[in-house]
Order: structure tokens, then C-alpha cells, then sequence
């Protein structure tokens, strides 16, 4: 794996956004239009005064964290769908560039992408609603880091997919968050959920991620075993999803699949 191939790829991406009005409404448009609504909604329960719950910085939190779920999930994917759109894959892969080197440049290039994002909406947040991300210290930064990890694991998930598939896969890099959000307990404890989907919920990391979160709300202590779990179960995840990509790429050499995608 070479470092400067990796680069080049990144900089092909990053040099398109400044031209790019949808892509740039991705990046800062929909995510601050979110914060708007939810934030508002939020300042509004918390002025019911319905309990002693601090309403809004669940809301707000469990937003912003959703919120770096769901884009790194979608930075993946997207970046991969761009070129297979522009029918420029085989250009790709007919260079030295390693299958690896294309896959570490679209998690850097989601990783800026959500950098950018996680700054402008924890301004906006703190801003309007005086919410600041960091209030309990660097304890979410351990939780951060986990969903980014479970989100570019769903990305490479759907990746291998529509190599696989074509593009009539390609509704899942736009879909399968949100097969996923309601097992996850982004707004609501797992509790709420009837017994059967809370198994469900207890193999998702991003759940221990969003319990975690509330309970840092609520005492202002980092609970440690939610934490290692997630880590833990997104460490199995990435062995799975890459042997599985890799598994993929090989059957779509073997019968010239990429190709088509090209078409």
C-alpha cells in the first residue's frame, strides 16, 4: 500500500466539491437543515418543563451523533457511487491503485468530510441552543470514534454489494442507515423497544454508543462496559465486512462485472 497513491485519490475528490453545488449542499446544507429542525423542537419539549430531563441535550446529542453515523456510512458509498456514475471505476482499477488504497481513501476522504461537518454542527448547536458537544469532557470522543468505525463498515458493506449487484444495489447506500436507526436507540432507551428487537439492538455497536451517550448526559460518568463492547463488536464487524469485500471483488473479476458497471 502506497501513501501517495492514497493521496491522489483523496485530492481527485476533494477537488470536485468547490464545483460542485450538490455536493456541497451535502456536506453543509442537509445536516445544519436537521440540527434546525430537531434543535427547535427540542428547545420547545424542554420549555414544557414535561420532567427534570435535560430534553434538549438528549435530543441535540443523539442528533449530532446520529448525524456522524450516518455520514461516514454515506461518505463511503457515495464517493464509490460518484465514480461508478461517471463510469470512471475501470479507469481506476486499471492503474497500480490497490483495492486496499481505494478503500482507505474513501474512509479518509468520509473522515474530512465529517470533520467539516461535526465542527459546523456543534457551532450551530452551541450557538442556538448553548448545546456544546464536549460538555461532559473527552468522554464522548471514545463513542465518536466507534460510530465512525460502524458507519465506514456499513459503507464497505454496500460497497461489496453494488460491485456485486450493479447499481440496482445502489438504493441501499441511501437505505441501510435507516434499517439500522431503529434498533440503534437514537432517540428512545433499548427499553423501549419490545424484547424480541432489543437482542437486535444489543449486536449493533451504534447502540451501546447512544446508551452510552445518554448515560454520560444523565451522570456525567463514562460508562465503560458499553464502550468496550462497541469497540469490540465493531472490530468483528470489520474483519467480517472486509473478508467479505475482498470476497466480492475476486467473484466480480472472475466474471468481468466491473465492466458493466462502467456501461
Amino acid at each position: 500500500m502506497k501513501f501517495y497513491r492514497i493521496k491522489a485519490l483523496i485530492i481527485r475528490q476533494l477537488y470536485l466539491y468547490p464545483r460542485s453545488f450538490p455536493r456541497l449542499m451535502d456536506v453543509f446544507f442537509w445536516p445544519v437543515l436537521e440540527l434546525l429542525v430537531w434543535g427547535f423542537l427540542s428547545v420547545y419539549l424542554e420549555k414544557l418543563n414535561l420532567n427534570s430531563v435535560n430534553i434538549a441535550s438528549i435530543l441535540l446529542g443523539a442528533l449530532i451523533f446520529w448525524e456522524l453515523l450516518n455520514r461516514s456510512q454515506n461518505a463511503v458509498t457515495i464517493a464509490f457511487l460518484e465514480d461508478v456514475w461517471e463510469k470512471n471505476l475501470l479507469n481506476i482499477f486499471v492503474t497500480p491503485v490497490k483495492l486496499v488504497e481505494f478503500v482507505t481513501s474513501t474512509v479518509f476522504l468520509g473522515l474530512v468530510r465529517i470533520i467539516t461537518q461535526g465542527v459546523i454542527l456543534g457551532f450551530i448547536a452551541w450557538l442556538l441552543y448553548q448545546f456544546n458537544v464536549f460538555q461532559f469532557g473527552l468522554y464522548t470522543i471514545p463513542f465518536i470514534i466507534s460510530l465512525l468505525l460502524f458507519g465506514w463498515i456499513l459503507g464497505i458493506f454496500v460497497v461489496a454489494i453494488i460491485l456485486r449487484y450493479g447499481t440496482t444495489a445502489q438504493v441501499l447506500a441511501f437505505g441501510i442507515i435507516f434499517l439500522v436507526q431503529p434498533f440503534s436507540a437514537v432517540f428512545y432507551p433499548v427499553s423501549a423497544l419490545p424484547t424480541v428487537l432489543q437482542y437486535v439492538a444489543y449486536i449493533l455497536p451504534s447502540t451501546y454508543v447512544f446508551e452510552g451517550m445518554r448515560t454520560i448526559i444523565a451522570t456525567g460518568t463514562l460508562p465503560l462496559m458499553p464502550m468496550v463492547i462497541s469497540f469490540a463488536l465493531n472490530v468483528v464487524y470489520l474483519v467480517l465486512v472486509m473478508w467479505f469485500f475482498y470476497a466480492m471483488f475476486r467473484v466480480v473479476k472472475k466474471k468481468g462485472l466491473l465492466l458493466k458497471l462502467d456501461q
